[in-house]
């Protein structure tokens, strides 16, 4: 099983050398792979910019998108910068997409709302590995939407679905997931990963999806008030009742010890790789982890 991890970009304080600290440890060091996530309004960096810079610094590790909310964009000019982040990367980006949960951002680029549906989603997919493919998306247009992608055919996409109906539409146009637990537990992991199995062979589709598991963690009590911080500002954009019952509960908080437990527990349940989402911004206990989950 692999082990990932997200740069922690959700935090406040990023400058250039902070970043690209981040992005060098990570690829140098024994993870597998390297994630960000995308959000309009709030503290973090452009998401493909950010994803673009990932790709220049590193060499080696799998760039994740987690998640990039297609339904929020023109799927034509999204599937021209991820191919273009391929590129950069030399092949090694995977794409994990989603229709996202915050109104707000939407309505901050003037997207549609209402556009926010499953079925959105999977006809932008479609539109995208058809850019991907060199297909043209304007018949009279004198060249195709270029440049293609290092990956033929174009990179993996995974679904950042939650709940039963996501799952089931998942196992339609993905090819794997990119699953979070918000709570950090296995059962719900599994019955996640079950369910894509499940709707996976319904489907007819040959061979097996991709399980990925992802959780926020905090190490130890002081990782604890870290974390609490840091969702306490990430949940800013939920109702109040919601975020008070979520963060005594939310996220993996124990030692590191615990943690390798954690996930090989996690990898028993069947997972093809664990992605880290760490809560603070401290190269210090990306180092601490590098040393002692592999």
């Amino acid at each position: 099983m692999n082990i990932g991890t997200t740069v922690p970009l959700m935090e406040p304080g990023w400058d250039r050398a902070l970043f690209k600290q981040w992005v060098e440890e990570i690829d140098q060091g024994q993870w597998s792979s390297l994630s960000i996530g995308e959000r309009i309004n709030f503290v973090n960096p452009e998401f493909m910019t950010s994803l673009s810079a990932c790709a220049a610094w590193s060499e080696r590790v799998e760039l994740i998108s987690t998640i990039s909310v297609v339904t929020m964009h023109n799927p034509v000019l999204l599937a021209k910068q991820f191919a273009t982040i391929d590129l950069i990367s030399n092949g090694r980006l995977t794409v994990g997409v989603g229709v996202g949960g915050r109104e707000e951002d939407y309505a901050a680029i003037g997207a549609d709302w209402n556009k926010r549906r499953l079925a959105i989603l999977e006809q932008h997919c479609a539109t995208m590995r058809k850019v991907w493919a060199g297909e043209k998306v304007v018949e009279s247009a004198l060249r195709r939407v270029e440049p293609l992608p290092v990956q033929s055919g174009g990179p993996t996409i995974l679904s950042g679905a939650i709940g039963p109906k996501s799952i089931k539409a998942a196992a339609r146009f993905a090819d794997g997931l990119s699953g979070f637990s918000l709570t950090a537990s296995l059962e719900e992991i599994k019955n996640s990963f079950d369910q894509m199995t499940a709707a996976w062979q319904q489907q007819g589709r040959t061979g097996k999806p991709r399980l990925i598991a992802s959780f926020w963690y905090g190490l130890e009590a002081e990782g604890k008030q870290k974390m609490l911080q840091h969702l306490t500002r990430y949940m800013n954009f939920m109702p109040q009742d919601i975020v008070d019952m979520l963060l005594p509960i939310a996220g993996f908080n124990g030692s590191v010890a615990e943690l390798k437990d954690f996930i090989n527990e996690v990898k028993s349940l069947g997972a093809d790789d664990v992605i880290l989402v760490p809560t603070c911004t401290d190269i210090d206990e990306l180092r601490l982890l590098n040393e002692t989950l592999f």
